[in-house]
């Protein structure tokens, strides 16, 4: 698949970003600037996101294939791979494969583990959007609101809502497809796989994504590994706390 994407800077060292589940390039914008400047960012639309095609297939061996594609295709072979939440999986997913085409390998806030179904709400509040009568965004804010109550997780979910040309609203991700997967998208990668490249695991301080539980398992797959935790930020690491982030991710990569 070919996928969507934007391309900030023009930097010696190539980082392909890749975002999290109901996420897209966009939500990578402003964090990318703060990135060094010797890097070129390849931000990613994940396929059923963003402007990138959408496919009844969702699943990290169908991601990992899009992202091996995508390096073909612009010559990028050699490195940084980045990935948050469902993108850190599925860069996992790549480099348990592709090991070779890569450089070094980020993981923003999640493990290699299982993570049982738990964004019932957030997909029956979308759901509950009737797009066919919406005339207002203000009225998708409403009937949101009565499924997620954090206004941030609101507006971040709601960037996915757009105007098509005949005036009406569309959403950019394949919601029918996500609801289907969605069982899927917590599964973990295989308890024997060893990935040797050097890798940094980023979490948040306030997240549950990562525990300290979970750190002999990457340590099992990851014998490389690195870990940084942000104070003060919870999943949406990067957009919570983007200085240190930036900071931890441009220590690593050098």
């Amino acid at each position: 698949m070919k996928l969507a994407f934007r391309k900030i800077g023009e930097g010696t060292k190539n980082l392909i970003v890749c975002h999290g589940i109901f996420g897209s390039s966009d939500n990578w914008l402003t964090v990318s600037k703060l990135f060094s400047p010797n890097y070129t960012v390849w931000l990613l639309d994940m396929r059923n996101h963003g402007k990138s095609p959408h496919s009844p297939e969702h699943t990290y061996t169908a991601m990992a294939s899009d992202i091996k594609e995508f390096i073909a295709d612009h010559n990028l072979e050699g490195t940084v791979l980045l990935g948050h939440s469902m993108g850190g999986k599925a860069v996992m997913e790549f480099a348990l494969h592709h090991e070779a085409l890569i450089s070094q390998l980020v993981v923003v806030d999640i493990a290699p583990r299982f993570y049982g179904k738990h964004h019932d709400s957030i997909l029956a509040g979308l759901a509950a959007i009737n797009l066919t009568t919406l005339v207002h965004r203000q009225e998708a804010e409403a009937v949101l609101s009565q499924y997620v109550k954090e206004t941030d997780t609101r507006q971040f979910l709601l960037k996915n809502l757009y105007r098509k040309e005949d005036g009406g609203f569309g959403w950019r991700i394949n919601l029918p497809i996500l609801t289907a997967a969605i069982e899927n998208i917590g599964e973990s990668l295989p308890e024997n796989a060893v990935i040797n490249l050097p890798t940094l695991f980023i979490r948040g301080e306030l997240s549950y994504y990562i525990r300290d539980t979970d750190l002999p398992l990457i340590k099992n797959i990851f014998p490389h590994y690195q870990l940084v935790t942000i104070s003060n930020a919870g999943h949406w690491v990067q957009a919570e706390q983007p200085k240190a982030f930036a900071e931890a991710l441009n220590t690593f990569i050098g």
